[in-house]
């Protein structure tokens, strides 16, 4: 009797904020759970059906996971601005046995369910400028962050799964060095990417052999606060890095070169560093590394969704979610 009245309690909740949710998180108590991580922990395992959390404004400061068990969850913030995520772990920090968390250790969430969505939410590496940082960690498969900002200095973001899919859409990304890096295939889609002062690197792709696709931009902005000619584009953590930028605007921060080897020339024949269209005071087009790419129109035909994503359309979710 106590599981059904407290079952019942949770709907009417959710209900009275005037929309189709699961679970309402607020931190001043007038929601389901005070924490995200009490909400994650009350959804069922491996559901098929989607989970819709609604954060309500405010600053929650945790280290979240959404464990691999919870699947098709979905995070919606009430205010991009004002619903704030947030930790404070770097990678030399020290757990109770002195040994250093490292880079993955420093992240504030770690995304391992499936078909995670995001939308309206801030997520904040709230550390500083301290060395690698993570703000987000990506494992998921079929993952969504809309109308996200992801705030934070070295390593803000870690597209990490290799198996991982990952669509950015209309999002603010920030960031020193190597701000999004990783394994993943993601493409980020009319977002804005920040370069902060202190910084010379954007991305820093560990793209697998076998990988068809890495990292894919289109139409985005890149601007910062970051000194005029100090930032490249990218540089390969691994061998095989794949980057590509499609129809971006790229401001005077931009190093004419355009791309790093990381002092490793062997990578220049195996990197896949590419742009199309480039436009702004960082697109000197002629003077990028000879061992970069700018696509043709046929070319260009290859990095579309459809074709990065094969048999997962994320537009779909989204479009479903604007219905609704």
């Amino acid at each position: 009797m106590k599981l059904i009245l407290n079952s019942f309690f949770l709907f009417v909740s959710a209900s009275l904020f005037g929309a189709d949710y699961d679970f309402v998180v607020s931190g001043d108590g007038s929601g389901d759970f005070k924490t995200i991580q009490e909400a994650i922990n009350s959804v069922p395992d491996l559901r098929k059906n989607e989970t819709r959390i609604l954060i309500k404004s405010g600053r929650y400061k945790e280290k979240l996971i959404l464990p691999a068990s919870k699947t098709n969850v979905t995070f919606i913030g009430e205010d991009v601005s004002k619903t704030i995520i947030t930790y404070d772990d770097y990678a030399s920090k020290t757990n109770r046995f002195g040994e250093e968390i490292g880079t993955s250790g420093s992240s504030g969430f770690f995304v391992f369910g499936e078909g995670f969505t995001a939308r309206n939410i801030t997520f904040e590496n709230s550390s500083g400028p301290v060395g690698q940082a993570v703000a987000v960690r990506i494992d998921g498969d079929k993952v969504i962050f809309e109308n996200c900002r992801f705030l934070g200095f070295q390593d803000t973001l870690y597209p990490h799964g290799k198996n991982s899919r990952q669509y950015y859409k209309d999002c603010y990304i920030e960031g020193t060095t190597d701000f999004i890096f990783g394994w993943s295939t993601a493409v980020f889609e009319n977002c804005v990417i920040f370069s902060k002062k202190g910084g010379s690197y954007i991305t820093a792709a560990s793209t697998e052999q076998t990988a068809d696709y890495g990292f894919v931009f289109i139409n985005c902005k890149l601007t910062g606060n970051a000194p005029d000619q100090s930032v490249y584009l990218g540089r390969p953590w691994r061998p095989y890095a794949q980057t590509v930028f499609i129809n971006c605007e790229m401001g005077k921060h931009i190093k004419p070169k355009g791309w790093h080897n990381w002092t490793k020339p062997e990578a220049e024949s195996t990197t896949f560093y590419a742009e199309y269209n480039s436009s702004g005071l960082g697109a000197t087009k002629g003077e990028r590394v000879e061992w970069s790419h700018q696509l043709n129109a046929d070319e260009l035909g290859k990095f579309t969704l459809e074709k990065i994503f094969k048999d997962w359309n994320p537009n779909q979710k989204i479009n479903d979610n604007v219905e609704n």
